[in-house]
């Protein structure tokens, strides 16, 4: 039986929480619903009746309105473990999931900032990802996705020339995407849409989201076992409510 997941950079949680394209989402019955920088101040998830028939898991910042993740699955599709990650997580990043026949990791890269101030720090944590999600694997085939905050190739943002360099766009920043792929892990979106024009991000300014003038910097990425699993993986790119698109992956 196919199932379906739903990944999204909210934006702050509560405050899409009011908006129709969210309340849109959530009752399209994915099996999985992850979610990243919601920002919650404490570890306290919002009571919504949308949410009723998930579990819920929510991983928050010590830092408040800070980042944060939350992955719902829907109790009568899996039975949800939550596992562990090797390092400090301060910030609410990531959520590993063990979904029995596969994990579901949930993350939110860091952003190396406008000035490159946390390019050091995107660098040391893609590193220790990359580390981690390859001994999942070893075990048990891995389903990653998120806010990956980088545009890989030159495919994956509209203007590459003029962003060269930049935060989100660096050799560095690309190279440590690219060493995650080469472990043995695929980029679902790739395998359906070889062209450009397709983005998850947009700026807020200058009417970014209209030109349709982004980035694709969220990504459902799968170890390479799972290839023939996947059914379709897309971006919703009409659903508004947040500076992210949502994207969306089906698999069997």
């Amino acid at each position: 039986m196919p199932r379906k997941f739903l990944s999204w950079n909210v934006n702050g949680l509560r405050s899409i929480m009011g908006k129709d394209s969210f309340r849109d989402i959530m009752i399209q019955g994915y099996d999985a619903v992850c979610l990243q920088e919601t920002r919650l101040s404490d570890q306290r998830f919002p009571d919504d009746s949308m949410f009723y028939g998930y579990t819920i898991f929510n991983n928050t910042s010590e830092r408040k309105g800070y980042s944060g993740t939350a992955t719902l699955i829907r109790s009568d599709s899996f039975k949800a473990t939550e596992g562990s990650i090797p390092w400090e997580d301060h910030e609410g990043r990531v959520i590993p999931l063990d979904l029995g026949d596969f994990w579901l990791i949930n993350a939110y890269f860091p952003n190396s900032q406008r000035d490159l101030g946390r390019l050091g720090y995107k660098i040391e944590f893609d590193r220790n990802f990359a580390e981690w999600v390859t001994s999942l694997k070893k075990e048990k085939p891995v389903v990653i996705c998120g806010d990956f905050n980088v545009a890989h190739q030159e495919i994956d943002i509209a203007r590459p020339r003029e962003n060269a360099g930049n935060a989100g766009f660096t050799v560095q920043e690309r190279d440590e995407m690219s060493n995650l792929l080469g472990r043995g892990f695929l980029d679902t979106f790739r395998l359906f849409h070889s062209d450009g024009g397709h983005y998850t991000w947009w700026s807020y300014r200058f009417m970014a989201r209209e030109k349709n003038i982004g980035w694709r910097i969220d990504y459902f990425i799968v170890s390479e076992e799972m290839r023939g699993s996947v059914v379709s993986s897309s971006i919703l790119q009409n659903v508004t409510g947040s500076d992210h698109a949502p994207i969306e992956m089906e698999i069997h």
